[in-house]
């Protein structure tokens, strides 16, 4: 499981610095100052979470089952936020309105918050 999540978190990085990289020159003329601010949240939390995955591949303590379950979290919010984000940003580059997935930002947002809490928890949980 380990390995599946850092090549995870290795693979959301680099997107990230891809992604970043082309938001900061290819969209920096196309999209207005707001989309662009949001793609950037996009690509921020992205990497984050990223880190977030390298943090918990190297915590032993933690059970195949929390690993697990927070890398489906991890994996999901991440799709659903960033993802969302990057596609109702770049609606004017590619002239597909994406207003009606709108709704899962947040539910990738949630996701993210709820992989934070899985973690806490089960350090809450554990003896010291």
């Amino acid at each position: 499981m380990e390995r599946k999540i850092i090549i995870t978190a290795a693979i959301f990085g680099m997107l990230a610095i891809i992604l970043g990289a082309f938001g900061a020159h290819a969209l920096k003329a196309i999209l207005i100052p707001e989309q662009l601010t949001s793609f950037e949240t996009g690509v921020r939390y992205q990497m984050y979470h990223a880190f977030f995955l390298f943090f918990v591949a190297s915590r032993k303590e933690l059970s195949l089952k929390t690993l697990k379950v927070i890398y489906n979290l991890v994996l999901g919010g991440v799709l659903l936020f960033s993802g969302s984000i990057f596609l109702l940003t770049t609606k004017n580059v590619t002239t597909i309105d994406f207003k009606i997935i709108g709704f899962v930002t947040p539910i990738g947002g949630f996701l993210l918050i709820f992989a934070w809490f899985v973690l806490l928890a089960t350090f809450f949980k554990k003896k010291s």
